[in-house]
């Protein structure tokens, strides 16, 4: 069965956008909450996604989609590297 213009571009997008969640899933990288001082948002012990913010790196930041829901800058001593399979 042969697919129309349409239909095939479709089927195009949806597979850059696969490749796209797939390259995200690679590069997702976490971290492991070691203190919160000052943080409401945060909890201890507990596990976060780490979004990539070169600036805040070079200042000594991290920033972390929280509690809240959102991402925000912290400390990056708050915080511990972990490796998830």
């Amino acid at each position: 069965m042969k697919l129309t213009a349409l239909a095939e571009n479709v089927s195009k997008s949806k597979d850059s956008w696969i490749k796209s969640m797939e390259e995200e899933e690679i590069q997702a990288r976490f971290v492991v909450c070691i203190r919160n001082d000052d943080c409401e948002d945060l909890e201890v012990r507990k596990v976060y996604q780490v979004l990539s913010d070169e600036a805040a790196s070079k200042d000594g930041y991290i920033r972390v989609i929280d509690e809240s829901g959102e991402d925000y800058l912290y400390p990056a001593d708050y915080f511990v590297p972990i490796e998830i399979p």
